[in-house]
């Protein structure tokens, strides 16, 4: 359905911009394969209706006249649905080819690819001597979870979500429906922000724990979508990025970088284990769960337990 919408939407588009006159919703009808199909005359003028209102949505300006007769008809003029040309200076231009190389993982990289190659058409500048100024910046923004792009699609388009989701104490994931907001990148992982309806509250998910395919659903949101969504700060506080306490663990060496680099204090105990400090907030034992064996928690004695528990939780299944 989406993809006959598109094609008919298109279709309707290329009339009326290479008309030289306006057309009546009787020349369109007989002229647009999509609108011969359409048996009952009602049934047509409420879809051409609809399409005229998504194309001027798109940002199309389509004119209408009356003619002498009384016949209403429609055209789009070249000189109203032309963007003005595009002008970019040698450091806006290298900035783009900067952009582009982002999305090396997903498929907007193809999108990006030939964002640039029109704007090369085009003539503007992306000299190879200016862009060798900016070479030694290779941004990357990972995005390999298989999930990524049907959420990045349901946040666009504000479409109800259906995932597995398993969480760090959980041995089997449990399904979520979540009405998406918006996604972000925290120290290289990908996180989801949205609300949570069997929870009934705002919720984040790390993508890289979404087992299996992410479905959308037809529906309205029920709950509001905030202006700021703070994804990473939500995430930051969960894993204790703000916290002014301090915790004392034992790290196997040779694993835990996350930690390490988390880490105010590292001190080599022996040639298998070192001991660190590092800060201790709301949602650390959770984290210190995934490492499994490669940690042990000294102090305080309530991150020791709270870690112990979810171990337990997973070993039982």
């Amino acid at each position: 359905m989406a993809i006959a919408k598109a094609e008919r939407l298109m279709n309707l588009a290329l009339c009326l911009l290479n008309t030289g006159r306006p057309l009546s919703k009787r020349e369109l009808r007989t002229s647009i394969e999509a609108y011969i199909e359409v048996t009952s005359e009602d049934a047509f003028n409420r879809t051409f209706e609809r399409d005229k209102d998504d194309l001027r949505e798109l940002g199309m300006v389509i004119e209408t006249v009356e003619s002498i007769d009384g016949e209403v008809g429609y055209l789009a003029r070249r000189d109203r649905n032309q963007l003005p040309p595009v002008t970019l200076d040698a450091e806006e231009a290298a900035a783009l080819g900067l952009v582009a190389k982002v999305w090396q993982q997903a498929r907007l990289a193809g999108a990006a690819s030939g964002a640039l190659q029109k704007l090369r058409a085009a003539g503007i500048p992306l000299a190879e001597a200016e862009q060798d100024r900016y070479s030694a910046l290779e941004p990357r923004v990972p995005a390999g979870e298989a999930a990524f792009e049907p959420l990045m699609i349901a946040c666009r388009d504000r479409r109800v979500v259906t995932f597995a989701y398993r969480k760090s104490n959980a041995a089997s994931p449990g399904s979520r429906q979540v009405e998406p907001w918006a996604l972000e990148c925290w120290h290289g992982n990908w996180y989801l922000a949205g609300w949570d309806r069997g929870r009934g509250a705002e919720r984040v998910f790390r993508l890289s724990r979404i087992v299996g395919n992410v479905r959308s659903r037809v529906g309205e949101f029920t709950a509001p979508v905030p202006d700021q969504i703070a994804v990473r700060e939500q995430v930051a506080g969960f894993a204790g990025e703000h916290a002014t306490a301090q915790a004392r663990i034992r790290l196997r060496v040779g694993a835990g970088y996350p930690l390490r680099a988390r880490a105010t204090r590292v001190t080599g105990r022996d040639a298998e284990w070192d001991d660190l400090e590092i800060p201790y907030g709301h949602g650390l034992d959770a984290w210190l769960a995934e490492f499994g064996p490669d940690v042990l928690v000294l102090e305080p004695a309530e991150l020791r337990a709270d870690v112990l528990d979810r171990l337990r939780a997973v070993a039982k299944g």
